[in-house]
């Protein structure tokens, strides 16, 4: 069961942790413009899939997603859930920071506060009766 809380730790790691880059790699698409909606899309998905600065954190994601795949086969789906969406706020939160987003506010330190309690209430109930 620890193996695959683990892996849950490092989905969330790997999904929060990419949230912000991917913010980042994709913050000019803004800036393409074409009068034809057809051609917009296009250039827009031209610049996603030939920006190294999206497509490495894209895979990092997706990643994330095939460990979870594998995850949730050996894990109970009342446990996985939390985990992985709760953790990954608290990576997004803290990558965030580290990349120069403001720094998280009292409020956000007190909710990753409470993810962390429930999240280890979360795993101790499964540890426990499991």
């Amino acid at each position: 069961m620890f193996q695959e809380t683990l892996s849950l730790i490092i989905v969330a790691m790997l999904w929060g942790g990419t949230n912000p880059l991917l913010k980042k790699g994709s913050n000019k698409i803004v800036e393409i413009k074409s009068k034809s909606r057809i051609k917009q899309f296009f250039l827009e998905i031209k610049y996603l899939f030939t920006n190294i600065g999206y497509l490495i954190p894209l895979a990092l994601n997706q990643l994330g997603s095939v460990i979870y795949f594998f995850a949730l086969q050996n894990i109970d789906l009342s446990l996985a859930v939390p985990v992985a969406n709760s953790l990954t706020f608290v990576f997004t939160a803290l990558v965030g920071w580290i990349l120069g987003e403001e720094l998280p506010s009292k409020n956000v330190i007190l909710g990753i506060s409470f993810i962390f309690v429930g999240t280890f209430m979360c795993c101790y109930d499964k540890f426990s009766s499991g």
